[in-house]
């Protein structure tokens, strides 16, 4: 374990911020302000007020970013990143690229101060890692792949933690070798794309080129030993036939097994060593539990992009992704004495996952004489069969002598299915600029449903570590919504742009919603301007959230995950979900004191009314306050509970509480040449938000004395993400060598957690200054090689509060082996270190 002080990290911070604020100053001083155009539209392109700036900051993708056209958060034609109303950020493939992370969620992670991605997750949810925006649930996220809603994965994280309930969708199963730049929009958008867009948007879009391509190997791993990883992938475009292009892209990775774990106490107490003769003299004795580190998996990916333009007015394209992902994660030990006659050694059983993954889009876009038209249909499915490896059903040897040692303990399959039929024209009605009216029609189909495990995985207490999943928990459960919106943006006089969305949804297990969004901005002067939003919003929970149930079960303790729509949920006083409803405001600034000089900054309140979260533990037993209606919920669910666990309880989704998140966003770029000394491209790209749960809505008196939310559900939402992130870059290039250097500034992040509900203890992340460093040298005008680090100096998070480990040691939990915080932002794996070689052909 590695605990190095901050003292020279904190002195590089100081210096980076010293040396941006004087460039700053200087470049300030030293370029004269562009003068205005002559004309109303060129003002608008000349103008410096950035509304989008890359937080990588290379020269060429500022440049694009802030005058590339953009089509995220607007239904204008031609809109430049410049000119937009709202705050967007452009990620070129260089910026995601030299992150040298092998999936996506971590790159854009290592970008956005605001995103902030899961490093470790409990059971099923380590083999399916999320991510969330401005500390809101990763599900308040809509993800779109060339502007069409993505759909979600299907494996919903249930255990505790700030991304619990997340079924968003993978971004893993999008190769970065296949993307030509993504648009992230920070803001409120569900008038605009519907539920989901509470906390933004984010639109990844695809390369289109029709010839040329390139192919990229990687190779890494952990400094500390595991986390060994390989990817290799290929892109390359085609012209199949004249006024045709396909894009494709071929992506394999393959991640290893990481262990960070303590000492299970179960192994060192004086009794079990007594009674199991031998324990002491097994291989790793005594770190025999390898829970606690990352999964470990194989993913191919395949993606396509291809466009025909039917005539110069329309065009026929489509999409695809598919990809397969095999993981597995290490379950807590069992020892010796739990089935002897199979495993005298004991045994480490494992989850496993085959997660196939496919979405398809096709559509036609052209014109209807003055009119911009488009229909599109996208299908997606997700579908992830989980596995029990190295494993017994206890129940079933002890019955009959045997037992299998792999499981099939079930699946779950979610598929989503979205037409639209969209249009929009100029209209000139005697403002500065032509009105842009926009309107569209959607329908969309989704589907969940969970396959029971086979008869051995569910017998009795089912296979230990993962029992699979019972005839009652299997279910098949789908909803309908159709839904329609308006879009007006103009500019009344030339200075100012106003954009006004309504939407109308109806669903058919919710009745309807109406949101609506107005966003505004004026150009003061051609070095700044200002810009504001006010919006409402609403989610409908995931028919996963509805309707998943399923036992989790450790060593000492078994939790039923309740589904809110089940006859058990209403004796906890718990009748189903409905939809949060939101409202966002947000004012800000853009500034360009210089021609090489973009500055942004916003602030945001973002409300959420009945909020869907994960409650804490509800005991049924074995803890120090237990309800008799949880007990009868577990029986009324059909659960049968392993009869040598000490702990028993239940665990549920519901829209308990409010929520009130506040913060601001700082992103700014500085580019400067050095002469001989190359080119530096500089920036600082911070995020501060403070959650706050304002009102608890739910207290079932069938719980009392319990609650729903206990200390650690209510510290998942307020304080186990960091308020203040700050990203300090500097891209140095000089001849053929590149040079990326980023200091990530975490700020402290906390979580209380207890041994059984009585006594909580509160473990602190302090802050922390990562430091990630890239070197690229270009061979040729085809070859290029890098090596990088992320973490370098290899930083661990704070341990878990002593107090809460001794607790856990005294009760000889096996939880005791996490002893650094799963809740970490930069992960709890220390430094990775990489090399890249890349190909252009």
């Amino acid at each position: 374990m590695h605990k190095t002080t901050m003292k020279a990290g904190a002195a590089a911070v100081l210096s980076a911020l010293a040396t941006l604020a004087t460039l700053a100053l200087s470049a300030a001083s030293a370029h004269a302000a562009p003068a205005a155009a002559d004309n109303g539209a060129d003002a608008t392109t000349a103008t410096a007020a950035a509304a989008v700036t890359p937080t990588d900051a290379a020269a060429t993708a500022t440049a694009a970013a802030t005058t590339s056209v953009i089509v995220t958060g607007t239904r204008a034609s031609g809109m430049k990143a410049e000119n937009s109303a709202s705050p967007i950020q452009v990620l070129d493939a260089a910026s995601l690229q030299r992150t040298g992370q092998p999936d996506l969620i971590q790159a854009l992670a290592q970008n956005l101060p605001s995103f902030t991605a899961q490093a470790f997750g409990g059971d099923t949810a380590n083999l399916t890692l999320s991510a969330r925006l401005r500390g809101l649930s990763p599900n308040n996220t809509l993800v779109l792949i060339n502007g069409k809603r993505r759909h979600g994965t299907a494996n919903l994280a249930v255990l505790g933690g700030p991304y619990q309930g997340g079924a968003a969708a993978d971004l893993n199963y999008i190769p970065v070798a296949a993307i030509d730049h993504i648009e992230v929009l920070q803001d409120g958008a569900a008038a605009q794309y519907g539920s989901d867009a509470i906390a933004g948007v984010i639109n990844i879009i695809l390369k289109s080129n029709n010839h040329g391509g390139s192919a990229t190997a990687t190779g890494g791993g952990y400094g500390d030993g595991g986390g060994r990883s390989a990817s290799g992938a290929v892109n390359f475009g085609v012209e199949p036939f004249p006024d045709a292009f396909l894009n494709v892209t071929l992506d394999s990775k393959y991640h290893g097994h990481s262990d960070r774990g303590g000492i299970d106490p179960r192994v060192v107490d004086p009794g079990n060593i007594a009674k199991i003769p031998g324990l002491t003299q097994l291989p790793g004795y005594p770190y025999l539990n390898k829970i606690q580190g990352d999964a470990a998996y194989h993913l191919h990916v395949l993606a396509a992009n291809f466009g025909w333009d039917l005539d110069p007015n329309s065009q026929l394209y489509a999409i695809l992704t598919a990809g397969r992902k095999e993981a597995s994660a290490y379950e807590n030990y069992r020892l010796p004495n739990r089935v002897p006659a199979l495993y005298p050694q004991g045994f480490s059983p494992k989850e496993a996952i085959k997660q196939d993954d496919v979405a398809m889009t096709i559509g036609v876009k052209g014109r209807i004489g003055d009119w911009r038209t488009e229909i599109s249909t996208t299908y997606g499915r997700d579908k992830s069969r989980i596995g029990v490896e190295d494993s017994v059903n206890a129940s079933l040897f002890a019955d009959t002598g045997a037992s299998p040692t792999e499981f099939s303990a079930g699946a779950f399959i979610a598929t989503q299915t979205t037409t639209t039929l969209e249009a929009s024209r100029e209209v000139d009605v005697g403002w500065s600029k032509p009105l842009t009216v926009a309107g569209g029609l959607e329908y969309r189909v989704d589907q969940y449903e969970i396959e029971a495990g086979d008869p051995a995985s569910r017998y009795k207490e089912g296979s230990q570590s993962y029992p699979g999943f019972s005839l009652t928990d299997a279910g098949k459960h789908h909803r309908s919504n159709k839904a329609a919106y308006v879009d007006i943006a103009g500019n009344p006089i030339p200075d100012l742009t106003v954009d006004l969305a309504g939407r109308y949804e109806h669903f058919s297990d919710f009745g309807s919603a109406r949101v609506g969004k107005l966003t505004s901005r004026y150009e003061v002067s051609p070095m700044a301007a200002v810009r504001g939003t006010l919006s409402n919003g609403f989610r409908a929970p995931t028919l996963a959230e509805s309707y998943y149930s399923a036992t989790n079960v450790g060593p000492v303790s078994a939790f039923v995950q309740l589904a809110p729509n089940s006859p058990g949920a209403r004796l906890v006083g718990v009748n189903g979900l409905k939809a949060e409803k939101s409202s966002n405001i947000s004012l800000g600034m853009v500034l360009n004191p210089a021609s090489n000089l973009n500055l942004t900054l916003d602030l945001y309140q973002i409300k959420i009314r009945d909020r869907i979260v994960g409650s804490g533990a509800l005991y049924g037993s074995g803890g120090a306050v237990n309800s008799p209606a949880v007990t009868a919920a577990i029986l009324a669910n059909g659960n049968v509970l392993d009869s040598t666990v000490s702990q028993t309880g239940i665990n549920i989704f519901s829209n308990a509480v409010n929520t009130r998140s506040r913060g601001l966003e700082f992103v700014a770029t500085l580019n400067e040449s050095y002469g001989t000394y190359g080119r530096v491209d500089w920036s600082a790209a911070a995020n501060y938000n403070k959650v706050e749960v304002t009102k608890i809505n739910q207290a079932p008196t069938e719980l009392v004395p319990q609650t729903l939310l206990d200390k650690t559900a209510i510290s998942n939402l307020e304080t186990a993400s960091p308020k203040l992130r700050l990203n300090l870059g500097a891209l140095w290039k000089i001849g053929n060598w590149t040079v990326n250097l980023r200091e990530a500034i975490y700020g402290k992040s906390s979580n209380y957690d207890s041994e059984d509900g009585a006594v909580y203890h509160k473990t602190e992340i302090k802050p922390r200054v990562i430091t990630d460093l890239e070197v690229g040298y270009r061979i040729d005008r085809a070859w290029s090689v890098a090596v990088g680090a992320n973490n370098l100096f290899n930083l661990y998070p704070n341990g878990v509060n002593p107090a809460l480990l001794a607790d856990q040691r005294a009760a000889l939990d096996n939880a005791a082996v996490t002893v650094l915080p799963s809740f970490s932002p930069f992960g709890i794996n220390g430094g990775y270190y990489y090399a890249r070689a890349s190909y252009k052909f």
